[in-house]
């Protein structure tokens, strides 16, 4: 398969929330971001730091996502959006709209809501939803 250089998942990942760990409260990160615990509270980045975010398949969130990059392979209850590219994993499960540029979404991960495509144009509509 051939992606464009910008739709590429980084490799480094700078902060681990281990699967044992529960976090309430929003979490601001940069970087890449790998979650294999919970989180109840929204999960973003800076806007001048694009970063990657990768739920495991252990992994739960409960609140907004908000990263340039995302791979969901856990649960995620609240929307989710992504600023260039996001893949649903075969045991993703999202319960939420997904606002997305770039999707690739495999046999098996599960959306209940809507899919918004946000185009060239997502910085505008961005800024319209905030």
């Amino acid at each position: 398969m051939f992606f464009k250089k910008s739709n590429r998942i980084q490799n480094s990942i700078d902060t681990l929330i281990g699967a044992d760990t529960r976090i309430e409260g929003d979490i601001h990160f940069s970087g890449g971001l790998r979650i294999d615990g919970v989180i109840r509270g929204k999960v973003s980045e800076p806007i001048a730091s694009p970063s990657t975010l990768i739920l495991s398949e252990h992994g739960t969130i409960e609140g907004a996502v908000s990263a340039s990059k995302i791979v969901i392979n856990g649960k995620v209850t609240g929307p989710v959006r992504s600023g260039q590219f996001i893949e649903l994993q075969p045991k993703a499960h999202i319960t939420g709209d997904v606002y997305y540029k770039s999707l690739e979404m495999h046999t098996g991960a599960v959306i209940e809501g809507k899919l918004v495509y946000l185009g060239e144009s997502a910085q505008e509509q961005d800024a319209s939803v905030s």
